[in-house]
């Protein structure tokens, strides 16, 4: 594996900057923002999958732009793991931009330009988030993702907007503050934050302080990730629009959190000394708690965004879960989430908001029969949902396959027996409502009429590509080699 000097990644970043200029310019023609929208997220998927055959290889593309000080400079690389945060969160925002022209027009914020600039900002701090190829360099992109995505959880202006707002900045930015401490105490120790395979730091600097330093990056990045008990920003976060929301929970930002795991156990300690020092320890209990407790309380939720919401945080998770098992198996598994979960559960949020914009309606308990009037919707509602409980041939069943292999390749049946668990309690909040979709009659849903086109295309795409991917892991981008390089990757380079 080696890198090589490309442009490439700055191009992929920079595409959606200028986009939301060129957007801001044109605020006065709301149909051209739109276009600049689709056009920047069609060019950036572009970039980014133009890179993919030379990172099969193991040749990657990498820049340094600037050097602040020796140790500490802006640069990219793009490696196996960041190309799989990178291409699934693109190959999603181009479907999402489509969804985004009939949702905009129907709930009449076609000509609000903070909606259309604050989404490509963001996806411009989510490939740089990906591609990052040091600490320095994913702090800057990851609180500018924090920074662009307020205005869009904001947007509506409503009161509980407002509130929820402040509550997303109080979580995420004392988040932030507690990530700079580590930054700087890890620079302090290693001299370097450059993101190598099999972490830099070593046991040397004495386990009290790297434990303390794990601690630090558990909570910096567990907040964004949503891990029990700094979740309760998502869950408020859901007075957005569903696009915003579909953003939230399954391209940029909780992934973010997630994606920020994976820099720091298998980049910056090494999955071995995070283990040594007890660290992973921690991470699998935190997140076996996040896993049963959130999926209890997405029982209890009437109001569906809020049921997904805290199966997103139950389901983020299961990343953590995996990235905490000493296990190259694990790893594989949790890398696959990352992708097969974004799949799943942007196609929920899409039709949350199909059956939101048609019927004004967004409780479990006002969905009797709307099977019936909106087949296609609810079809993929159904598909989405199933996979997240883990049925096969779903690609849900894929990433909780290797999870359990995981788990068990570390000796924790624990592990496999809380993750049998959490599936039949994803069957307990997820099965109600297809129930109640397909064979509770209701006076309201007795005749079909069926989401626009604009509405139908995206969410039916993402469902059969979670169907695709389940019957096909390493179909069309080679998501299973990805994950499979990048974990070996790790493992290897902590055999020291």
């Amino acid at each position: 594996m080696q890198a090589y000097l490309s442009i490439a990644p700055v191009i992929a970043i920079c595409v959606s900057l200028i986009a939301a200029i060129l957007i801001v310019m044109s605020r006065h023609y709301p149909r051209l923002c739109v276009g600049w929208t689709i056009g920047s997220a069609v060019i950036k998927f572009a970039v980014i999958a133009s890179m993919l055959p030379s990172v099969l290889n193991g040749n990657y593309p990498a820049i340094k732009l600037f050097e602040l000080s020796p140790g500490i400079s802006l640069a990219f690389k793009v490696d196996s793991a960041g190309m799989i945060f990178g291409l699934s969160a693109s190959l999603l925002w181009v479907i999402t931009s489509v969804f985004n022209i009939e949702y905009t027009r129907i709930f009449s914020w076609l000509r609000d330009i903070r909606y259309f600039a604050s989404f490509t900002v963001c996806l411009a701090a989510t490939i740089g988030i990906a591609f990052a190829g040091n600490l320095f360099t994913l702090l800057i992109f990851y609180e500018l993702l924090t920074i662009a995505t307020y205005p869009l959880v904001v947007i509506s202006g409503k009161p509980e907007a407002i509130f929820a707002g402040k509550k997303y900045l109080a979580y995420l930015l004392t988040a932030g503050a507690l990530l700079i401490i580590a930054t700087a105490l890890t620079f302090r120790y290693a001299g370097t934050l450059d993101f190598i395979p099999g972490g830099f730091l070593d046991a040397g600097i004495g386990s009290d302080k790297l434990l303390v330093l794990a601690v630090l990056f558990i909570i910096g990045f567990g907040v964004k990730a949503a891990l029990m008990p700094f979740h309760s920003w998502l869950p408020t976060a859901m007075v957005a629009p569903v696009p915003v929301s579909a953003l939230l929970h399954a391209v940029a930002v909780v992934k973010a959190g997630a994606f920020g795991f994976v820099r720091v156990i298998g980049f910056v300690f090494g999955p071995t000394l995070f283990h040594d020092i007890g660290a992973g320890t921690i991470l699998s209990i935190m997140a076996g708690i996040t896993i049963l407790i959130s999926s209890l309380l997405a029982i209890g939720q009437d109001h569906l965004k809020r049921r997904l919401a805290y199966s997103t945080v139950g389901h983020l998770s299961y990343i953590l879960l995996g990235l905490s098992l000493f296990s190259p198996i694990g790893w594989i598994g949790a890398l696959l989430h990352i992708v097969n979960h974004a799949m799943m559960k942007i196609t929920l949020f899409f039709c949350a908001g199909a059956i939101a914009a048609k019927t004004r309606m967004d409780r479990v308990s006002q969905l009797g029969g709307i099977g019936k009037q909106m087949p296609y919707t609810m079809a993929a509602f159904t598909l989405a949902a199933l996979g997240l409980i883990g049925i096969p041939p779903i690609s849900g069943f894929v990433s909780k396959l290797f999870l359990g292999q995981g788990a068990l390749g570390a000796d924790l049946w624990i592990l496999l027996a809380l993750l049998l668990l959490s599936g039949l309690l994803n069957a307990g909040y997820f099965l109600p409502i297809i129930r109640r979709a397909f064979f509770v009659p209701s006076d309201m849903f007795v005749k079909y009429d069926e989401s626009p086109l604009l509405f139908v295309i995206p969410l039916a795409l993402t469902a059969l590509m979670a169907l695709y991917f389940g019957l096909q892991p390493n179909g069309l981008f080679d998501f299973f080699k990805l994950a499979t390089d990048a974990a070996t990757s790790v493992f290897a380079g902590g055999i020291r």
